[in-house]
C-alpha cells in the first residue's frame, strides 16, 4: 500500500463540486456527498458541497476557496470547462487539467494521442462527423460494433450493432448526444478497469476490476444499478497479463497528461489488453470502480479522497 499523507491543512476551505449540467449530473451528487462525508470524517470540518451551475465562477469567488475537489462527470465537469474556470481564479483542484480532460473526454481524441504510443494496444474504429455518411465510414469494418457518442460517459447513447441493417439507428441514437459519433468493432474478451493515482511514492496503478455485467454489456443499468453486475477483484487473469494491464494503464495515464486520479478501461483478450478509454474525474459512488480497486490494495474510502485531495494543484 501507498504511504497515506495528510498533505492539506485541515482548515483549509474546500469546495466539493458536483451535480452540474449534464446528462450525468445525479451521479455527480452521488460521488460529491460521499467526498463531502469522507472529507469531514478526515477533520477537514470547512468542506461544503457546492451545486455547479452557469453561476459557478460566481459561487467560487465569493466563496473564498482555498480548494476544489472535482467531483463532477460528464460536460462541463471533466472536459476542461471547469477545470479553466478553476485555473482563471487560482483555486488549486484535484484530478487532470484542462488539457487532458480535454483530450479524454473526446474518446476519438484519446485514441489519437495514445496511438502515438505503440505499446497501447487500440481496437478498430472510425471517426463519424456530423454529414457523413455512416454506412460508408464503416465499410471495412467488422460487426457487431459499438456506436459511441465521442464525449459521453456511464454509456449514454452507446448502442451493440450486431449487424448493418441496425446500423443506422444506433448512430441516430448517438448523434441525440454528440454530432460525432466513434463506431469500434466488437471484440469478444474480459472487460476489465484500473485506476491510476498519484500517491506519495509517485504513480501507481490500483488492482484490476473484471467487471461481468448481468446484461449483454457494461449498460448504464449495469453500472449503477446493485446487482446487475459481478465484480471480480483481483481479476482473473495471468500475473503476466496483470502487471501488462497495470503497465499499459500508467502509460496511457502519462500519454494523455494525466494527473492526480484517472482510470482506464481496458478490453481484455487471450493475449491482448486493449484500452479503451481513459476517465479523468472516475466515479466516487457506494457501487463505483475506484473505490472497490483501492479497498482491495488496503485503502479505504477516506484514505482514497486524501489521496485524491493531495494531488490539488498537480494539474499545472
Amino acid at each position: 500500500m501507498q504511504n497515506i499523507v495528510q498533505k492539506i491543512d485541515k482548515n483549509s476551505k474546500i469546495a466539493v463540486l458536483c451535480g452540474g449540467m449534464s446528462s450525468e449530473a445525479e451521479i455527480s451528487r452521488r460521488s460529491g456527498k460521499g467526498c463531502f462525508e469522507a472529507l469531514l470524517r478526515l477533520g477537514y470540518k470547512n468542506a461544503e458541497m457546492v451545486e455547479v451551475d452557469e453561476n459557478i465562477a460566481e459561487k467560487l469567488k465569493n466563496g473564498k476557496y482555498d480548494y476544489a475537489y472535482n467531483a463532477l462527470h460528464g460536460k462541463y465537469g471533466e472536459d476542461g470547462c471547469i477545470q479553466g474556470i478553476l485555473e482563471i481564479l487560482k483555486i488549486p483542484y484535484t484530478g487532470c487539467g484542462v488539457m487532458a480532460c480535454s483530450v479524454c473526454m473526446n474518446k476519438e481524441y484519446t485514441k489519437r494521442i495514445l496511438s502515438t504510443n505503440k505499446d497501447i494496444p487500440l481496437i478498430k474504429s472510425v471517426f463519424v462527423q456530423k454529414g457523413e455518411d455512416v454506412k460508408e465510414k464503416t465499410k471495412d469494418l467488422k460487426f457487431p460494433v459499438f456506436t459511441k457518442p465521442v464525449c459521453e460517459g456511464s454509456s449514454f447513447g452507446m448502442t451493440k450493432v450486431n449487424s448493418r441493417e441496425e446500423l443506422q439507428a444506433a448512430y441516430d441514437e448517438a448523434v441525440k448526444y454528440n454530432d460525432d459519433v466513434l463506431i469500434e468493432e466488437f471484440v469478444e474478451g474480459i472487460s476489465a478497469t484500473v485506476g491510476v493515482l498519484q500517491g506519495e511514492d509517485g504513480l501507481f496503478a490500483t488492482e484490476i476490476l473484471e467487471i461481468r455485467p448481468k446484461n449483454d454489456w457494461y449498460d448504464y443499468e449495469a453500472k449503477y444499478t446493485k446487482g446487475m453486475t459481478e465484480f471480480i477483484l483481483p481479476a482473473e487473469i495471468s500475473d503476466e497479463m496483470t502487471e501488462r494491464v497495470k503497465d499499459i494503464a500508467v502509460k496511457s495515464f502519462k500519454a494523455a497528461g494525466c494527473a492526480g486520479v484517472s482510470r482506464v478501461d481496458f478490453l481484455i483478450t487471450e493475449d491482448t489488453p486493449y484500452v479503451l478509454e481513459i476517465n479523468t474525474s472516475p466515479g466516487m459512488t457506494e457501487t463505483s470502480d475506484l473505490p472497490a480497486q483501492s479497498a482491495v490494495m488496503g485503502i479505504n474510502y477516506d484514505n482514497l479522497v486524501q489521496i485524491i485531495l493531495n494531488g490539488a494543484g498537480l494539474n499545472k
